[in-house]
Order: structure tokens, then sequence, then C-alpha cells
């Protein structure tokens, strides 16, 4: 009789437990509406609506398919010209592989600067005063928007190589 007693009581010590009900998760967005399962247009008129629609992505399609197919030829081409004259291709394959590690490492680095608690929102201010200050500098007044141009042209130059 002890051991039935003390049976009984660590079930009903344990039943509470297994059967509490758990916390429902609800979702931080709200559920949309069921869809209705009749539409809300006449069907002659959704009729006509549908052929309508239909006729014009056909149009769409057949003329934008004729003008990408065009454009990816003269791509491939123009890329396969290029990659024909060029003399060391060693080189470009290189610099490529490089650019690629360079971004991939950068987006890793990029990764952690994001996951120190303030440093992006520090960041963020730092890139907002340069900004503040860049439209100030050279973009609010006419004479400093002249001077803007006038680097940024010598800049080009420098680069191309005519200066």
């Amino acid at each position: 009789m002890a051991a039935t007693a003390s049976t009984a009581a660590a079930t009903a010590a344990l039943r509470p437990c297994l059967a509490a009900p758990q916390p429902t998760r609800r979702p931080a967005m709200p559920l949309l509406p069921p869809r209705l399962a009749s539409p809300s247009f006449p069907t002659s008129l959704n009729l006509s609506l549908e052929f309508r629609r239909s006729s014009l992505l056909q149009t769409r399609a057949s003329s934008s398919e004729e003008s990408s197919a065009a454009d990816a030829s003269e791509l491939f081409t123009d890329l396969k010209e290029k990659w024909d004259a060029l003399e060391n291709k060693s080189t470009v394959l290189l610099y490529g592989g490089g650019a690629i590690v360079a971004v991939w490492l950068s987006s890793i680095l990029v990764g952690a600067i994001n996951s120190v608690p303030l440093l992006p929102k520090i960041l963020e201010l730092v890139g907002l005063g340069y900004t503040g200050w860049f439209v100030y500098r050279y973009l609010l007044f006419k004479s400093s928007r002249k001077e803007l141009a006038d680097d940024i042209e010598a800049l080009k130059k420098k680069i191309a190589g005519t200066e």
C-alpha cells in the first residue's frame, strides 16, 4: 500500500511536468488572410484579362529573348577576341584569382568587424560624418564643384597616361 502511494505520488509529481502545455511561439509578423476560392470578377471579364495578360507576356518574351540572345553572342565573341589578343594569359588569371581571394578575405573581415558590438555603429557615424564633410567641401558651392571636376579630370588624365 505504501509502495503504491509513493508510486502514485511520484507519478502525480511527474505528470504536471509532462502534461504542462508548452508555450506557443507566435510569429513576429501577422498571418495573411486566406485566399478566397471564388474569383471576385465575373468569369467573362476574368477570362478576357487572362487572355490580354498572356498575349502581352508572350509578345514581350519573344522580343526580349531574341535581343538577349544576340547580346549574349556578341558578348561572347567580343570576350573571345580579347582573350585571344592577350599575350600574358597567366598574369590575367593570377590577377583574377587574386581579386577573388581579396574579395573573399574582405568579406570575412567585414563579418568579423560586424560581430563586434559597438564598432559597426561607430563606423556608420564616421561614414556619415565624412559624407557630410564631403558634401560641404565639394558639392555645396559652385566654385568647389568646379574644383572637384578639375581634380577628377586630372586624375583621369593621370590614369590614362596622357598627362
